[in-house]
Parts: structure tokens; C-alpha cells; sequence
């Protein structure tokens, strides 16, 4: 049978059967069909205004604690009048900027119409998000026109008026948002995205960081609702998880469903954290833990591989204050610092204006669960960065990297590279805190025995460093006890002669020295000096290392008795300075202990101007040497201060000598410090002298 088909009007179509293609008169519609279908009236013309009340928002308000500043700086940005306000929500996955976005704009809805949620992680999502808005404002299209279509129509009407709310959720690249906002000319749009950077002439960004501690154990106590629990547990486990909200959240949900306590799941997160951060309670999203939500900003890292490794070697060390420059090993000056900026553009790590990084430590323990390989080469980057400290500041955040790679890795897998990192870390505490000393050293010995052997370098070297530990704590029979072992090593390893069992005699020359025994130091150190001067010669290292300890428990007789040895002491240390300078250098090891060893004993000779000179000499090496602030150096000029005052009565000059002092370490790490607060209390009594007054 035939079909017919009669059309009237400059707007309408007719059609008989199948077509391919309408196309009203005026182009307004354009279709492809196989069959002919009749269009309602809605698709002429966009509708003046949405329904009322329309509002399509995710149920994510619920859980919403805090948040108070920021929630005002959204309320303030967007009372702005005229054109499209684009505000961007930023921060790293699981912050709570999707909970925020939701929040705000849930309390909005009287304000605006629509108020339209768009998930918009890809353009394909933000399209579809698009062409739903336009089946809402017209429902009658929904099976009409394209998607297409309808993405087209829904930006014509969005452009043409205001007063409405689009929030564009999880945005990956700004880009992907540019052709909607330069076409949005009213209007108000809330993004949230991990994306740092990228937003200048889009939108003003919004930094969003972790909740506080009260905020994350309310949070907590919402989701577990469990009577009873122990709040200090609570409140633990919030710490650990860094108050970030989707950790929170995830733990407190699966510590109701299991019907575990807070300090149990924090039991699980340290032995098996792969594993926790991957777990989900039934009935939440699947997707949304820790572990799978930055899995997705790593895959979108994975065309900058070195990004991916600096996250993993970063999740070793403490999360602030980590300097760029420990890095400067991976790689080029330029394929460092890109991928740090990538890694900084998805929120997964912070950089600062002083030139360092912070990382959350979630992400941290994320990046460190993937296993122990990173862990090494996290060590070897560290015990380059410890041959380029220049400061004492540098040597305490240091030392902070330094503790935490040791308390995430287990001794058993202590390798070479860990035992020269804590074998250095254990000298630099040596001054700082002797418990921090001695338990670095004991690990390193104990590693190097089980990795090494007795005999190894290494193991000779963590022998001699635990000792020089037990020394400064007083434990002077376990440090000899020590290098009596060691230098039967040395003797059946290297023979009686050889510079390096020369150089363990005198360590022990020392040891005995530090007990009192000063009589029996001094005949083994003449002993030994002798022997090495037959051997090497008089100058070599060893042989003048071996007189400067002979010198130097001739000073410590001096001290004992002053008027049979002080003479003696200085000549022969005068002598031997000489020596050593000619040999060495005014600046070696060697000339600047010689150098303090004489300024003590020309002090107990009772030549206190020749000590003062000779000690601002060797204060002077130390400055050129090492730098005004570095630690050792530092020390040095607090000894001296000490000196001048209680050995020299000189307060005027230990005055003159404390005071830079204090403004050195003041600018170095704060008025407030430790190490601030003890010099202060060291010398509170100088300090509160006029300068002029001799005591």
C-alpha cells in the first residue's frame, strides 16, 4: 500500500515511511531516523525558565563535619555580580571536596534554579551530565534528540540565562571545561578536581586541606556510633590517618560492620596496610578507598614515570620538609622538577616557597606498601643528601627523614646502604641525644654482623662508631670491650703494621683514655705512635693521628697535675702541631684537634691569653671549613663561650662570643627550639650579667 504525507507551514515536516534526514525550514531541528516521528512542541523553542525546585545533588552532605572557612570563601566569591563565577575546589583524592561541593550547594537551593551535579571526570561525563540537564528542563526530549543534541541544547539555554548552579565534580584537566565556560556567560560554577594548577583564566582555585583532629573524630564517631570506644584510640587513629575525611570514613565504616575497636584497626593498618587501604564495608562504594581512589591519579601519571618513583622514595622519609635537592639524583635538573610539578599538579604532594615538599603520610603509606625495593634506593638518596649538609638546620630535618626511614624498615632488612645511613645518623646524634646514638649504632652493628660478617669494613667501622657512642654515654668498659675485639680483627685481617690496625690501636688508646685510665692510655698511645712512625713514617695520617692522641692525654695530665705535665704537654703539642700543619695543612683533622688540645692545655699552663688566641684560631678553621652554622661548628663556639667563661673568667669576652651564637641557632631553627631554649638555660647567668662586669 502506498503512503502519502501533506505538510503545512514554514516549520513543519512530513514524512511517508522512512527517512534519513529532517530538517525543519529554518535548521532549527535536524534528526537522522528510520522510521518518521512526530516532534512535540517543547522541541521549538528552549523553555524561559527551569521547573521550579530543580535540584539534582548527590547525598553526600550527610557525613559533612567542619569546613567553616571554606564554606564562607565560597559564599564570598560567589556573591560577585555579573557574568559566570567559576570557583575550583582542589586537593588531593579523599580530601572531602566532592562532601563540600555538595554541602554548599545543597544549602543554595533557594538561591538558585537549577542547582545541576555533573560528574565530569572525563568529557564524555561532562557531555552526558549536560544532556541530562537538558531532558530535565525538557522532558519531553528524552527520546527525541541525540545526546548531542541535547548537550547543544543545554549549553544554548545555560548561555542565554542566569541564576543557575552547575557544580562539575572530580574535573581531571581544566581544559576539558573550557568550551562550557566560554560559552556560560551567567551563572555560577563550582568544580571540584585534584588538579592543582592549570586554572589561571577558568576559575580562582580553592585549596582544600585535611580536616582538624576534633573535626575527624567526630566524623568517626558518626559512622561507628559505637558507645564505649576509647576517644584517646579514636582520636590515635585519626592522627595516623592524617584527619584525611576518606580514611576516616573508611575505617570507621569497617570498624562497625567488623565490630572491631579503633585501636584494633590501627593494629591491622600497621602490620598489613595494602590490604586495609584497599578494604571496604559492604554497601559503600567499592571505588572509593584510599587505595583504588589515588590509584586513578597514578594512572594518569604513568606517562611520567619518575613522578611515580619520587612518590614512592618520598613515602619512606617524614612528610615535611622534605628538600628538592635530595632528589637531584633521579634524574636531570629539568625531568626532576617536572615530574615534581606533575605530582604537585595532582595534589599528591605540596611544594613550598622555601624549596621543599610535603606529601600526606596515607599517601605515604600507600606508596611505601608496594614493597621494600624503593625503600633501598630511598636510603641511598639519603646518605647522599648526609655528605651535603652545610647547617645545623639542614642536619636536624636531616636527621627527621633519617628516623623515619628507620622506623618503617624492619633491621632484618638492613643492607650496606642502611648501615652507612645509620652508622652516619648515629654520629651526627652523638651531640644531639646519646640514647638516639646509641640505638642507631647498636642496629648497625647488630646488621652488619648478620649481613657482613665480624671481620667486614663495615662491620669494623659499626664496631668503632658503638664504641664512640658508649664513650660519650659514660659506658667507657663497654667501648673498650668493643675495640679490643676490633683490633684483633684488624691484627688477623690487615697484620700488625698496617695503618688501618694502627688506627683501631689508637681508637682504643682513646677508649682508655675517656675511662681515667690515663696512665695506661698514654703508654699505649706512645706505644702505638712510635710503632707507626717506625712503620709509615713520620708523617703519614695514621702516625700523626697517633701522637695527637698521645697529646692529648698528655692534656688530660696536665689537667690532673698542671705543674708536673703542663709544660711538658705544650711544648711537646707545640711541636707536634707543627708537624702536622707542615704535613697536612693548618685545617686537616689532624692540626685542628692538635690546635684545641693546646688551647686546653696553655689554659692549665696558666697562659690564658696564648689559650684564648689559640682557640680563636681554631674556632676560625672551623668557620672556613665547615661554615659559621654547621652543628660541629656550632658546638665548638658553645664550648668556647664555656670556656672563656668558667675556665678563662673572661664573661665580657664569652659575651661577646655567646650572643652571635644565639642568633646563629635562632635563625637556623627558631626562637623557640630546643636547642635554643637549652643554650638560653646554659648560660642563663651570663646572659643576665651586663657584658662589662667580670665575675
Amino acid at each position: 500500500m502506498g503512503a502519502s504525507a501533506e505538510a503545512s507551514g514554514d516549520r513543519s515536516i512530513a514524512a511517508g515511511q522512512s527517512i534519513n534526514q529532517a530538517v525543519s525550514g529554518d535548521a532549527s531541528v535536524a534528526m537522522y531516523t528510520e522510521k518518521s516521528l512526530a516532534l512535540p512542541a517543547e522541541a521549538f523553542a528552549m523553555p524561559d525558565r527551569a521547573p521550579e525546585g530543580l535540584v539534582n545533588l548527590p547525598d553526600r552532605a550527610a557525613l559533612f563535619v567542619g569546613r567553616d572557612r571554606e564554606l564562607e570563601l565560597l559564599d564570598e566569591a560567589f556573591r560577585a555580580v555579573g557574568g559566570v563565577v567559576v570557583q575550583a575546589v582542589h586537593g588531593l583524592g579523599g580530601i572531602g571536596k566532592s562532601t563540600l561541593a555538595a554541602r554548599w550547594a545543597a544549602g543554595r537551593t533557594e538561591s538558585y534554579n537549577p542547582v545541576w551535579w555533573i560528574t565530569a571526570e572525563t568529557p564524555a561525563d561532562l557531555d552526558a551530565g549536560l544532556a541530562d540537564l537538558a531532558v530535565a528542563l525538557q522532558p519531553a526530549l528524552r527520546d527525541v534528540l541525540s545526546r548531542e543534541a541535547l548537550r547543544e541544547r543545554a549549553v544554548q539555554w545555560l548561555s542565554a540565562r542566569d541564576g543557575w548552579l552547575l557544580v562539575l565534580d572530580n574535573v581531571s584537566d581544566p581544559v576539558d571545561v573550557k568550551p562550557l565556560l566560554a560559552r556560560a556567560s551567567g551563572g555560577r560554577v563550582l568544580i571540584t578536581s585534584r588538579r592543582a594548577t592549570g586554572w589561571q583564566g577558568v576559575a580562582e582555585p580553592v585549596p582544600l586541606d585535611v580536616l582538624e583532629l576534633p573535626e575527624a573524630v567526630e566524623l568517626f564517631g558518626r559512622i561507628r556510633r559505637e558507645q564505649g570506644e576509647d576517644a584517646e584510640d579514636v582520636a590515635e587513629l585519626c592522627r595516623e590517618l592524617g584527619c584525611l575525611p576518606l580514611a576516616v570514613e573508611q575505617a570507621a565504616a569497617y570498624c562497625a560492620e567488623a565490630r572491631i575497636s579503633a585501636g584494633r584497626y590501627r593494629e591491622l593498618l600497621d602490620a598489613y596496610p595494602a590490604e586495609v587501604f584497599a578494604q571496604a564495608a559492604e554497601g559503600t562504594d567499592a571505588g572509593r578507598t584510599v587505595a583504588r581512589v589515588w590509584r586513578v591519579t597514578l594512572d594518569r601519571l604513568v606517562d611520567t614515570p619518575l613522578a611515580v618513583e619520587i612518590l614512592r622514595l618520598i613515602g619512606w622519609w617524614a612528610p615535611d620538609g622534605i628538600p628538592r635537592g635530595y632528589l637531584q639524583g633521579m634524574g636531570s635538573p629539568v625531568e626532576v622538577t617536572d615530574a615534581v610539578r606533575r605530582l604537585a599538579a595532582y595534589s599528591m604532594i605540596t611544594l613550598h616557597e622555601d624549596g621543599t615538599i610535603s606529601v600526606h603520610r596515607l599517601v605515604q603509606a600507600v606508596a611505601r606498601a608496594e614493597g621494600m625495593e624503593s625503600a633501598h634506593r630511598s636510603t641511598s638518596l639519603l646518605n647522599d643528601a648526609g655528605d651535603e649538609l652545610r647547617d645545623a638546620a639542614a642536619e636536624l630535618g636531616w636527621l627527621t627523614h633519617l628516623e623515619s626511614l628507620a622506623s618503617h624498615v624492619a633491621p632484618e632488612t638492613d643492607g650496606e646502604e642502611e648501615i652507612w645511613l645509620f652508622n652516619l645518623g648515629g654520629l651526627r646524634y652523638v651531640h644531639l641525644d646519646i640514647t638516639r646514638a646509641l640505638h642507631l649504632h647498636e642496629r648497625c652493628l647488630a646488621s652488619a654482623e648478620r649481613a657482613c660478617g665480624p671481620r667486614h669494613k663495615l662491620t669494623l667501622m659499626a664496631r668503632d662508631s658503638l664504641a664512640q657512642s658508649y664513650g660519650y654515654a659514660g659506658r667507657h668498659e663497654s667501648a673498650i670491650r668493643l675495640l679490643e675485639r676490633n683490633l684483633a680483627y684488624h691484627v688477623r685481617t690487615f697484620g700488625r703494621r698496617h695503618p688501618e690496625t694502627i688506627d683501631a690501636r689508637t681508637e682504643l688508646a682513646d677508649a682508655i683514655r675517656r675511662a681515667g685510665r690515663l696512665a695506661d692510655a698514654l703508654r699505649l698511645a706512645r706505644k702505638n705512635a712510635r710503632k707507626a712512625e717506625r712503620v709509615l713514617g713520620a708523617d703519614a695520617a695514621a702516625s700523626l693521628k697517633a701522637w695527637s692522641l698521645w697529646a692529648e692525654v698528655l692534656g688530660d695530665l696536665a689537667r690532673q697535675d698542671p705543674g708536673r705535665y703542663a709544660v711538658q704537654a705544650c711544648d711537646s703539642i707545640k711541636e707536634l702541631l707543627a708537624r702536622a700543619t707542615e704535613a697536612t695543612g693548618t685545617e686537616s683533622n689532624v692540626s685542628q684537634s692538635l690546635r684545641q688540645t693546646l688551647a686546653l692545655t696553655m689554659r692549665r699552663a696558666g697562659d690564658h691569653a696564648g689559650a684564648t688566641a689559640m682557640y680563636e684560631d681554631y674556632i676560625a678553621g672551623m668557620v672556613r671549613d665547615r661554615g659559621a652554622t654547621e652543628r660541629f661548628t656550632l658546638h665548638s663556639r658553645e664550648f668556647f663561650a664555656h670556656f672563656l667563661w668558667k675556665a678563662l673568667n673572661n664573661p665580657t669576652r664569652a659575651h661577646e662570643v655567646l650572643i652571635p651564637l644565639l642568633a646563629d641557632w635562632e635563625s637556623l631553627v627558631g626562637p623557640d627550639a630546643p636547642q635554643v631554649h637549652k643554650l638560653r638555660q646554659d648560660f642563663a647567668e651570663l646572659l643576665d650579667q651586663p657584658p662589662d662586669t667580670e665575675a
